[in-house]
């Protein structure tokens, strides 16, 4: 019977999806990871491609989705302090994508090859609890 893999997390860069791959591995659950080696080459495109996708053997999907959900995935900054969302103060606050359908992913392609993007980005947040989305300012 052939084995069957399950995707259980998708990541924006291969290294996160790396770090979650040797957890899961010492917890004895067999890792492969789907377009990882794309990304790494074009790190632009994950977006369009879905990220790098964490699979594991279908008959260990309970397991590894029990694991992932005990790893703490809330912001933290640069001194590794929780982020606290500035509406209702709570710290479980996650990084997102602002390029989230086409028509965002055509306009920041347009932008990036006729070089109107900034040179700096802000990282856009948002609070799991209240849905606020906020940017950090440095």
């Amino acid at each position: 019977m052939a084995e069957t893999f399950t995707t259980v997390a998708k990541f924006q860069y291969s290294s996160e999806a790396q770090i979650i791959k040797g957890r899961l591995e010492a917890e004895g659950i067999q890792v492969f990871l789907a377009d990882n080696l794309t990304i790494d080459t074009d790190p632009l495109v994950s977006n369009a491609i879905g990220g790098v996708k964490l699979k594991v053997l279908s008959e260990d999907t309970l397991k590894a989705k029990r694991i992932l959900q005990s790893i703490a995935k809330y912001s933290t900054d640069d001194e590794g302090k929780p982020i606290e969302c500035p509406n209702c103060n709570k710290t479980q606050v996650e990084l997102f994508s602002t390029i989230t359908n086409l028509k965002s992913f055509v306009a920041f392609l347009f932008g990036f090859l006729s070089g109107t993007l900034p040179f700096y980005t802000k990282d856009k947040y948002r609070c799991n609890s209240c849905k606020t989305e906020f940017d950090i300012e440095k």
